[in-house]
């Protein structure tokens, strides 16, 4: 049996991009061992914040992953402090189930941000200006999206749910670590493959 990984999101966007992110970067760890990402549990970031929400969203990720498995969560900062709301997130994860292995990550300050990063990469992609290079400051932009749109031809708007999987499949892991969040997102998800390892051996 496979040890799964139920990944929770917020966005459209990342229900379809997150796996495919979950899987390059398992690809990469060559582990060789069985992992597969279950479908996404997509919650409004209002509604996984407020009282039970994402303790509602984790005892259904729960519900997905069966005995061996993991629950990630992958939400936008949007201008709260990163590692702090982690934190918080994190305690009420493990509260509301402490016999999962849980992880809570937020990307600063959108999604997006790890595509600044890493532009340079992306060149030409999805009508992407074969100009645009990699931001030095990814994560102090607050808004991502518009940053790449400005490298778009004019009246081309940036499309969560086509864009975001495109540059997800494409966008270089090395350039993307210049943001923090994508290095704490590294960490933990190659942590939780570790304990997938582990569990199978």
């Amino acid at each position: 049996m496979p040890f799964k990984i139920a990944p929770i999101v917020e966005g459209h966007g990342e229900y379809e991009s997150v796996p495919l992110l979950f899987r390059r970067v398992i690809a990469q760890l060559n582990l060789a061992v069985p992992i597969e990402i279950v479908r996404p549990i997509r919650r409004a970031r209002g509604t996984l914040l407020k009282e039970r929400g994402i303790e509602a969203a984790v005892c259904l990720a729960a519900i997905e992953i069966g005995e061996e498995g993991a629950v990630f969560i992958l939400l936008d900062s949007e201008g709260d402090c990163p590692a702090e709301l982690a934190i918080k997130l994190l305690r009420r994860v493990r509260n509301a189930r402490p016999d999962k292995k849980s992880s809570v990550v937020l990307a600063h300050h959108e999604f997006e941000a790890w595509f600044l990063a890493s532009a340079s990469s992306l060149k030409g992609l999805h009508w992407l200006n074969d100009e645009v290079e990699d931001h030095p400051s990814p994560e102090e932009v607050q808004d991502c999206k518009g940053w790449i749109e400005r490298w778009m031809p004019i009246g081309r708007k940036y499309s969560e749910t086509a864009d975001q999987p495109a540059f997800t499949t494409q966008f270089d892991f090395v350039l993307a670590r210049n943001a923090r969040s994508f290095r704490k997102f590294w960490k933990e998800l190659e942590s939780v493959c570790q304990a997938a390892k582990a569990a199978l051996e």
